[in-house]
């Protein structure tokens, strides 16, 4: 009887000493972002014009005291600590509207010369779809990753696309949530609210 058991027992010890040598494979490190770093945000861009106080609409507050992870490296920004001028744009992968309107932020971004921070805020977004958008769209303006949508409630936006222009002193001059905004728009909004004007 002992030896059909030993017979039986000797091919599961072996199975078992197998088993335990091999080792899983490590996990896929996640994809780099396109995005450019956040660290800057917090500091008046190195070529803003002396005087960007340009025309409020009236509701000049300062901007929500919200901390939000770098969407790239993920230090977390405080958004009360941006200082502008600047341009906010709320978006996310599944919003169509942003979709058509980012490029424009992207152009906006290049043309700036350091006079204003373009910012991106993915919010309520799956982070591998706003990568893969980005990738798409080849946006590298600093992004903001908001999966719980704090900037959105905090500005009162009723949803996306939603477009915050800030001023030097990190106060909202404007908040836009007309739909999708061209680079003739844009550019006219940025000179509206925030007196920089920007080269076409």
């Amino acid at each position: 009887m002992r030896r059909p058991l030993a017979g039986l027992l000797l091919p599961l010890l072996l199975l078992t000493v197998t088993a335990c040598g091999r080792s899983d494979p490590a996990p896929e490190p996640e994809p780099p972002a396109p995005f450019a770093d956040c660290a800057a945000l917090t500091t008046v861009p190195s070529a803003a014009p002396a005087d960007t106080g340009g025309r409020p609409d009236g509701s000049t507050r300062p901007l929500p005291d919200v901390g939000l992870p770098c969407f790239t490296g993920g230090a977390e920004v405080s958004l009360a600590a941006v200082r502008g001028p600047a341009v906010v744009n709320l978006w996310a992968a599944w919003c169509l509207p942003c979709r058509k309107e980012l490029p424009a932020f992207q152009r906006l971004a290049e043309r700036a010369g350091g006079q204003l921070h373009v910012v991106g805020v993915d919010t309520r977004d799956d982070r591998d779809d706003a990568r893969d958008l980005a990738g798409e769209l080849g946006l590298t303006f600093p992004t903001l990753f908001d999966p719980g949508e704090k900037l959105r409630s905090g500005v009162a936006a009723p949803g996306l696309p939603a477009t915050v222009f800030v001023d030097a002193q990190g106060r909202i001059r404007h908040l836009d949530v007309t739909g999708a905004l061209d680079d003739n728009k844009l550019a006219a909004l940025v000179e509206q609210h925030l007196g920089v004007v920007v080269p076409a």
